[in-house]
């Protein structure tokens, strides 16, 4: 094997997920974990996870499952804690927890607004921090947010998403800022628009899906698996010097009018 390969192998590493027991928290569970890596699963729902587990399984992953709520501070300290004890250390956080909800913004249901906001910006710092604490003792870790394209653009119906997604960029940056002298990477994964189950709606909508074709340069919506291979550079070794970067994996459309 060359050193080149060996820089993106994850044999050994322990992987913290949140949001994991679906759309793009479980494809990188499953892309990470046949690169090697040892996958922590979490989601609120255990009976999800306990699915989830097994058919990461089924692909020979190795995985363990941690149910909590990424939008309970203490909750989330106390979980990680006893990852930490009992699992082994997280070598690396994937913050994927996340919600979104389409309504015009004068029409928009403040409570889901706030709800929004600690699901999508929250958990970012909730989870962060209760790593990072643990990360900054071994001067060691990196962690992923998962932001979006809405991160640089913005679509009618869509704005208190918009708003936390730019949010979460910009957090990513002050996480690096404050992180990188303890020998942490932190990075951000913006996805364009992909076929999950946030985006349902949308992937039924006929004339949406034909808009998207034509703005897009690739001309497509992204396939979940396309998505592993930023997961794998951002987690691994090739990744050392790459700090408080949004890469956006977007088919280009953020990058042309």
């Amino acid at each position: 094997m060359s050193k080149g390969i060996e820089l993106f192998d994850l044999t050994g590493k322990r992987v913290l997920i949140t949001g994991s027991s679906q759309g793009i928290g479980l494809t990188l569970a499953r892309g990470l974990g046949e690169a090697g890596a040892t996958i922590v699963i979490n989601g609120r729902d255990e009976d999800k996870l306990a699915k989830a587990s097994k058919g990461l399984k089924d692909h020979g992953v190795k995985v363990e499952a941690l149910a909590f709520d990424a939008t309970d501070h203490s909750a989330v300290a106390k979980a990680v804690d006893h990852a930490e004890s009992n699992f082994g250390a997280i070598d690396v956080l994937i913050n994927n927890a996340g919600m979104q909800h389409r309504t015009p913004l004068h029409e928009f249901d403040p409570v889901i607004f706030n709800q929004m906001l600690q699901t999508n910006i929250a958990t970012v710092f909730n989870v962060g921090q209760a790593v990072a604490k643990h990360m900054i003792k071994r001067n060691a870790g990196k962690i992923i947010n998962i932001a979006s394209v809405q991160t640089a653009l913005a679509r009618p119906g869509i704005a208190p998403y918009t708003c936390t997604k730019g949010a979460v960029a910009n957090l990513t940056k002050g996480m690096a800022t404050d992180w990188a002298p303890f020998g942490m990477q932190v990075n951000a994964i913006a996805p364009g628009y992909f076929d999950t189950p946030l985006n349902a709606a949308l992937v039924q909508d006929n004339d949406f899906s034909a808009w998207l074709e034509k703005r897009t340069p690739a001309g497509r919506w992204g396939q979940l698996d396309e998505l592993i291979g930023a997961g794998i550079f951002l987690s691994s070794d090739a990744s050392s010097f790459i700090n408080g970067h949004t890469l956006f994996v977007d088919g280009g459309i953020t990058a042309c009018l």
